[in-house]
């Protein structure tokens, strides 16, 4: 959590719950860089203290009574922070896991765990494994609430007639993934001086030097034929993952291309993986205890692109002046 108020945090959920007739969900994280900590005046080595604090305080916020919070970054007197949420007793919770390991510790604090594609069935089974028992056997809450168990995959997306056709709309798809590695291995944990990079114009430069590895990244999406994306959702079906979410706007696709590549797939590929009863079933019973899930080291499946990695040279700070 950024240093801003944590009670506006809180009120600005409710209010998007509200407007949204119910329909918010709440997504956490505690940042995966300096870029999106320095700004803030967080720093790496606590964050993660910064953020288990800021769910001690948050959460008791949408009851309906005043709450108070006096902690080591967040000091809070008595207030009744309103508007209340209009799900009870708040939306779904969300802990964004853009490392594997976060997986584990999102299931132990009984979050759903929004990651990013795994490179391949077997990390993906030893994850879930992770995750449910995790949730199932060493819960740890933050503070009173609500679990969500729940899993959740961030997908390059193209959905279009044909593969080729479909790999040529996404061209620029990798350039999120481009994005977060250029910063994520920035020397000394330091960003580039503002003004001094620009990312298209060195994903372009990287897209030209790496042909074999652009082509092997969109190669992990979601990106084909109807055909094609939905043998690529099955195997994710078959690891019991609960949601994929489609990231379709990446890099300069039209917005064309996008909304035909959405509704392609709502009509030919989404009717077979809505409402999976047999998916249901299992979250119960591993849930209730039912079935037992084995504990498998996750420790050889800790690389979260394997060969379908973008790798980019480490992002070089401006020198001090």
């Amino acid at each position: 959590m950024p240093r801003v108020g944590v009670d506006v945090v809180g009120a600005e959920a409710a209010v998007l719950d509200l407007l949204s007739n119910g329909r918010c969900e709440f997504g956490m994280g505690e940042s995966a860089s300096i870029t999106e900590l320095e700004p803030f005046g967080r720093d790496m080595e606590t964050k993660k203290e910064v953020f288990e604090e800021a769910v001690a305080a948050i959460f008791p916020m949408f009851r309906d009574a005043g709450s108070e919070h006096h902690g080591k970054y967040f000091d809070i007197p008595l207030r009744n922070v309103v508007p209340k949420p209009v799900q009870k007793p708040h939306p779904p919770l969300w802990m964004a896991c853009s490392q594997l390991p976060t997986i584990e510790r999102a299931g132990r604090h009984g979050f759903g765990a929004l990651g990013f594609q795994f490179v391949s069935a077997d990390a993906a089974h030893a994850w879930v494994h992770a995750y449910y028992n995790a949730m199932t056997k060493r819960l740890h809450l933050l503070a009173d609430y609500e679990i969500n168990p729940n899993m959740a995959l961030v997908s390059f997306f193209m959905c279009a007639k044909t593969d080729e056709e479909a790999r040529a709309r996404a061209d620029g798809a990798t350039f999120f993934q481009f994005a977060l590695r250029f910063y994520g291995a920035a020397q000394n944990r330091q960003r580039p001086a503002p003004y001094t990079v620009n990312m298209w114009d060195e994903y372009n430069k990287w897209k030209r030097d790496n042909p074999e590895a652009q082509e092997a990244a969109l190669r992990g999406g979601l990106i084909g034929s109807p055909e094609t994306i939905r043998k690529k959702l099955r195997r994710f079906q078959s690891s019991h993952i609960d949601q994929v979410i489609l990231l379709n706007q990446a890099g300069k696709n039209s917005h064309e291309h996008i909304c035909e590549s959405l509704e392609l797939f709502g009509r030919e590929v989404m009717p077979e993986f809505q409402n999976d009863p047999a998916q249901a079933a299992w979250k119960r019973s591993v849930m209730s205890g039912e079935i037992k899930l084995e504990e498998i080291d996750t420790q050889a499946f800790t690389d979260r692109y394997g060969k379908l990695a973008v790798n980019v040279a480490p992002a070089r700070a401006a020198a001090a002046g």
